[in-house]
């Protein structure tokens, strides 16, 4: 257990008002804690919220020593506030950790730092529909000196935002461009499957590229050959052709997605045929035009669900099932943001009420 040392603010900051967007207000405090070699984790503290002095030479921002997790808590209507999956969101830290020899962090007490947070700022979390408490757990490598190695220094730190919607279309179907020439950092072996920033960062041209044009993101073909589908934007992303869920396999390059995991779960307890292989662009292009393809969306914390209802590849447009939000999609937006809310009673232990 951790023993956290609590600096409270002196004067509360003003609630947001109308739309909160995503990412754009912060709480009152944060959460931090350092990693020093042969210590190990320690002085784990909440204090304010506000800037954090770093070295001219600090390892995150020469070497992109940097890895975070997305998660959110939920007001339920009993007024209960709850965290949907954590110790996946743990788990996956980890993992990304292990990957860039960053120091990993036991899953208890990431758990313990990210309820603490919550639990003080409680009032923070948006009573709207649709709305949340965005969690944001990360943690940079912070060695003063130069030159390329395995991280001595780290600090762990969780920021919370009260967030909408992350697109501007809500639930909406999103037009979605097919890319070809930009690629992701994400050949197998690499950092695919973690959430490191250089994987966003190197995303970016292609997404403002996709804007530019009227589209609310990019779809991603793998590194290497080009035509094996990978993910949506910053989301994993489902077809369902002719009857048949299918979603790109795990195979090192793709983010192991909690969202992704619950929709397959939710999928194969309901009987729905799911599928998790390679599928190329040729087959998604081919089940455009022969109408096979009956619904396609992104899954990801942030969206949870983002139906897709248009799709461009070299300037040639293809709707999806009209560009309406299709059953299954509606199905998994509807089953998962009902648990997280707490107006479906969670069956599966996904849940973890924050006190």
């Amino acid at each position: 257990m951790l023993d956290i040392k609590i600096t409270k603010i002196e004067t509360p900051k003003a609630k947001p008002t109308g739309a909160l967007g995503f990412g754009k207000y912060f709480t009152d405090h944060m959460f931090m804690m350092d990693f020093d070699e042969g210590i190990g984790w320690h002085d784990a503290r909440i204090i304010p919220y506000g800037p954090i002095p770093m070295s001219p030479a600090s390892s995150a921002l020469h070497y992109g020593a940097e890895i975070f997790e997305g998660m959110k808590a939920y007001l339920t209507k009993e007024g209960k506030v709850q965290l949907f999956r954590p110790y996946e969101n743990a788990k996956r830290l980890n993992s990304s950790a292990e990957r860039l020899c960053l120091p990993e962090l036991p899953v208890e007490d990431f758990v313990e730092a990210v309820t603490t947070l919550v639990n003080l700022d409680r009032d923070w979390v948006p009573t709207e529909p649709g709305t949340s408490l965005y969690v944001r757990p990360f943690m940079i490598g912070d060695d003063h000196s130069l030159g390329v190695h395995g991280v001595h220094h780290a600090i762990f730190m969780v920021i919370l935002s009260p967030v909408g919607s992350y697109y501007k279309e809500g639930l909406n179907p999103v037009s979605i461009l097919i890319e070809r020439d930009d690629v992701r950092v994400a050949g197998k072996g690499g950092t695919g499957y973690t959430k490191c920033g250089g994987n966003y960062a190197a995303s970016t041209r292609a997404g403002k590229k996709a804007e530019l044009k009227g589209y609310s993101q990019v779809l991603w073909l793998d590194a290497v050959e080009r035509k094996y589908i990978e993910e949506v934007g910053s989301m994993n992303v489902m077809f369902k052709i002719n009857g048949e869920v299918v979603t790109p396999a795990l195979v090192g390059s793709i983010l192991p997605g909690i969202t992704r995991k619950s929709c397959i779960q939710i999928l194969q307890e309901e009987g729905i045929p799911v599928s998790e292989r390679r599928i190329t662009v040729d087959e998604l292009l081919k089940a455009l035009e022969d109408g096979t393809l009956e619904e396609a969306w992104g899954t990801g914390t942030a969206a949870v669900i983002s139906p897709i209802g248009k799709f461009v590849v070299d300037g040639k447009e293809f709707v999806v099932n009209n560009g309406e939000i299709g059953k299954v999609s509606q199905h998994l937006y509807d089953e998962i943001t009902g648990i997280q809310s707490g107006k479906i009673k969670d069956t599966r232990d996904w849940t973890l009420e924050v006190k």
